[in-house]
């Protein structure tokens, strides 16, 4: 049986890649996978992305600056834990609940309190992951989830990825368009294009060039930006090597330790948006299990499998962590779409030779993201193109899901019932109209999709009637 060799260990065809640890899958580099240099780069270019989310922890939290972007370097090794340990995610916010998140704190006095807020929403947050994830309910949820619905929410994170990059109120368009359009059209033609895969049997140095993935089209956009005056230079690129890391400040000033436990109030106003920010998580979840799959269906060599449970225990812990030591605005979610399709995109067009294991691209990126935040030059060097690298991200996260989406419906009921679910999501927002942070887009979205689910395809016991043919034209 043919037998592949990432790290200094071997794997059978299509079995799991080898671990250690029993139960927990523990998988260290250059042992049980090697490192892959593409995908590492792709981490460092993207380190710029996650840094986005200061200015609003400075603002909302009262953060001082140093010590959010100290916090975004913590919360990526955060991500560690998951391709460390068994689960293929590529772990990211819980991004779609921010301006809600926001919202619910500005009710709060700016200070200490506002802190014990933010403290209880995130505990909040990890107490239902690791309650659904411990009993394994949200196992069987996504295991009879309807496809229907699964391709609406897939639908709904595509639109609202390109809505966001098409908005004319966003930097994409309106301030940078020349760079914007060409890192989009290179990043776009690498990726997927099928003159690009010509090109890449064909040409072995493009090949190598495709290998990189996001990274040649954000090189395009940077240098057009900086040619055109739409993307300035990069400042004090070597005023020091290591970033500021003040430990001290963050735990005597915003952690739990420093502020206090918070009250029964505060957990009480927290709950009701804490269940907001998990029905987003969902979502996220059931669009991990589709990439993945896809990956598993491409790459027959190496099975690679999603254990929701394992998933939810880990957004547990880096919850709990963040919630003591540092309370982080967007919280710690189960998936980062955008870097989830980059890794899985790249996999399942890899040869073995290329890429032996899913888990050396993976945990390759984590680690070049993790390092690149905490390189001083290389955070400034990266910075001043941070809305392309955004941008870019957003724009392979719509296509993928609104393309898995379509694929995944086996009749036109499931398409109409996932189009109209996906717009909802998007679409029909009425926190300000109803007063309450439970109606956002994804809570109407799943309430739609789920009633046109069983009003119009659920069957309930009764043999499912067939579509009729289309006629044939002569």
């Amino acid at each position: 049986m043919e037998k592949f060799k990432s790290g200094t260990v071997t794997r059978e065809y299509g079995a799991e890649q080898p671990y250690a640890g029993g139960k927990l899958k523990f998988r260290l580099p250059f042992v049980h996978y090697r490192i892959e240099y593409q995908d590492f780069i792709q981490g460092m270019i993207l380190c710029c992305v996650p840094l986005g989310i200061v200015p609003a922890m400075n603002k909302v939290l009262g953060i001082p600056i140093e010590v959010a972007v100290f916090l975004v370097m913590v919360n990526n090794f955060l991500y560690l834990l998951h391709t460390s340990f068994g689960d293929p995610s590529i772990a990211g916010w819980i991004t779609a609940g921010i301006p809600l998140y926001i919202t619910f704190l500005t009710g709060f006095t700016e200070g200490p309190e506002r802190i014990q807020a933010m403290i209880a929403l995130q505990i909040l947050v990890g107490l239902i992951f690791l309650i659904l994830g411990g009993t394994g309910l949200t196992e069987k949820v996504v295991k009879h989830f309807p496809i229907s619905m699964r391709a609406g929410i897939l639908l709904g994170a595509g639109f609202a990825s390109l809505q966001r990059v098409f908005d004319p109120s966003q930097p994409f368009v309106s301030k940078m368009p020349i760079s914007f359009f060409s890192a989009s059209f290179g990043g776009l033609f690498i990726l997927f294009s099928n003159a690009a895969q010509r090109f890449k049997q064909k040409h072995g140095w493009f090949a190598w060039v495709a290998s990189f993935g996001l990274a040649p089209g954000f090189l395009i956009g940077y240098a057009v930006g900086w040619l055109t005056g739409e993307i300035p230079s990069p400042v004090g690129v070597f005023d020091r090597f290591i970033i500021d890391m003040p430990v001290g400040q963050m735990v005597s000033s915003i952690s739990m330790l420093a502020v206090g436990m918070p009250s029964a109030s505060h957990f009480a106003a927290a709950l009701s948006l804490a269940v907001v920010a998990y029905v987003l998580a969902f979502g996220d979840i059931l669009v991990l299990k589709a990439l993945v799959e896809e990956a598993d269906v491409a790459r027959p060599d190496e099975k690679v499998t999603v254990e929701v449970s394992r998933n939810h225990i880990i957004c547990a812990i880096r919850n709990f962590f963040l919630a003591i030591f540092g309370p982080y605005l967007p919280l710690s979610g189960p998936q980062w779409t955008g870097g989830q399709a980059l890794v899985v995109n790249r996999y399942k067009n890899a040869t073995p030779d290329q890429e032996p294991s899913y888990w050396g691209g993976a945990t390759s990126m984590f680690w070049g993201m993790s390092i690149g935040l905490a390189i001083h030059p290389i955070v400034q060097i990266i910075l001043p193109a941070k809305d392309i690298g955004f941008a870019l991200t957003l724009l392979i996260q719509g296509y993928l899901c609104i393309y898995l989406a379509f694929a995944m419906c086996q009749n036109n009921l499931q398409r109409g019932i996932a189009g109209i679910m996906g717009a909802v999501l998007v679409t029909s927002n009425y926190v300000k109209l109803w007063n309450n942070p439970l109606w956002s887009g994804p809570t109407m979205g799943l309430l739609v999709g789920a009633v046109m689910y069983f009003t119009f395809e659920h069957h309930f016991g009764a043999k499912a009637i067939p579509e009729p043919a289309v006629a044939k034209k002569d």
